[in-house]
């Protein structure tokens, strides 16, 4: 299935915003607008993991048409604000990988809980490979997440008595069933 395209905001054809600004108040603005543009861009591509690698060469730092792209500063820098806002997570101690959090453990619980409704498996047991990779879930937003996105959202739908965790021998036995 071919990713959506997306439309870049204004300020990524502005070479500036691919410097980090050394005035606090425009760094400011500068890193809300690009913490907003990784969670749109992510969200919209199904992009769960980024890296502040310039290895990557992911379209959402680079912008070919005026020969600019982020370094790994600014990256780390913009990752790092949506760290401390609860909206990523660090991967690695050397700040290289990112988990994107777009949608919150709430919003996935609830995007969970939908699919399992949608598709009758209440009372039905599934392994979160299953809930990331298997035929119901594909072009939904579950098809590709990782664990590390699942389990928060699975852990709040049982605090909340619609599922019960079961752990696997292996990871990817690991499992879920959702309970009416």
């Amino acid at each position: 299935m071919a990713k959506p395209s997306f439309e870049f905001p204004f300020f990524f054809n502005y070479p500036p915003y691919f410097t980090l600004q050394p005035v606090a108040d425009t760094r400011e603005k500068q890193s809300n607008l690009w913490q907003g543009l990784i969670l749109q861009y992510c969200r919209s591509q199904k992009v769960f993991i980024v890296s502040t690698s310039g290895g990557d060469q992911l379209p959402l730092f680079v912008n070919p048409s005026i020969d600019r792209q982020l370094n790994r500063e600014a990256r780390t820098y913009f990752l790092s604000a949506l760290v401390a806002q609860g909206r990523a997570a660090w991967l690695d101690k050397d700040k290289v990988r990112c988990l994107i959090y777009w949608k919150t453990p709430a919003e996935w619980a609830s995007t969970i809980a939908a699919w399992a409704r949608d598709c009758a498996l209440i009372d039905s047991v599934v392994t979160l490979e299953e809930l990331s990779s298997g035929e119901d879930v594909a072009g939904t937003d579950l098809e590709g997440a990782p664990c590390d996105i699942l389990l928060p959202a699975l852990k709040l739908l049982e605090s909340s008595g619609q599922a019960r965790l079961f752990k696997g021998t292996t990871p990817g036995e690991e499992g879920v069933k959702f309970l009416r």
